[in-house]
């Protein structure tokens, strides 16, 4: 499918690792131009290489304004198409185990960038009648992951601030919705093996073992094929959806509306 993105031009952020690296390669591939935003700049240049004319990035941290100023006075007064709002997420912790700190830092980290980049990049969209805002979160929105309570809490958060959002802009043009990965093979799915292996003594390799038999579909995700759901939902197909919690994870959502 020709998926129309051709020259068009987007925001990335975590475009370095996982399943922002992904869907900074497919947009590439689909003849789009791309503002990578990732904390490390080596990365960042391996990056570039695989597109020079296509790609260019921003060193720094997505959640901090400054970054959010930096990449406003890259993209100029070029037209923007469309925003990927990814980054990492707070660490594993029981809900003991967190402390009044750590719920500030998530809700930095998780929630209050996200409203503020929205809110800068935004208007920019509306003014031109299109655009497509894509929010990388995680499934435990819709089913929590036990030693994940800072993600599952203000994940949850971000996906009713996109909900109302959606409908307060759907005449726009502009459309906002939510992927919701589950157990991918990037490294961020390691630190919840980790956790776990940590907590019971379980070797590393079992905890993973284990938790891949509990997939329906018997295997990892990999981070081309979310990839490809991403600049689908990122295109002009993905024009009468907006305001989804769209789940990528193998079927392991077992309520109805997964």
């Amino acid at each position: 499918m020709n998926l129309e993105i051709s020259e068009q031009l987007f925001i990335v952020g975590g475009a370095t690792s996982g399943l922002g690296r992904a869907i900074c390669l497919q947009l590439v591939s689909e003849g789009a131009f791309v503002i990578a935003v990732a904390r490390g700049e080596e990365k960042l240049l391996q990056l570039q290489q695989t597109a020079a004319n296509q790609i260019q990035y921003i060193c720094g941290d997505i959640t901090n304004e400054e970054v959010h100023q930096r990449i406003a006075t890259l993209l100029g007064d070029r037209k923007l198409h469309g925003i990927v709002i990814n980054a990492g997420g707070p660490p594993a912790k029981t809900v003991m185990e967190t402390t009044a700190e750590d719920w500030d830092l998530a809700y930095h980290s998780l929630l209050r960038w996200k409203v503020l980049f929205t809110q800068m990049f935004l208007p920019a969209l509306m003014k031109n009648r299109y655009g497509r805002i894509l929010f990388i979160e995680s499934a435990t929105v819709k089913q929590p992951l036990e030693n994940l309570v800072l993600s599952n809490s203000l994940r949850a958060a971000v996906v009713g601030m996109v909900k109302t959002l959606s409908q307060e802009v759907a005449s726009s043009g502009v459309t906002l919705n939510i992927l919701g990965p589950g157990s991918h093979n990037t490294p961020a799915i390691d630190r919840i093996y980790r956790k776990k292996s940590d907590q019971t003594g379980i070797p590393f390799d079992q905890v993973k073992s284990s938790a891949i038999q509990q997939i329906p579909v018997g295997f990892l995700g990999e981070a081309a094929d979310f990839a490809s759901l991403a600049s689908w939902l990122l295109s002009p197909h993905s024009r009468f959806i907006t305001g989804q919690t769209i789940s990528v994870d193998g079927g392991a959502i077992k309520g109805i509306m997964g």
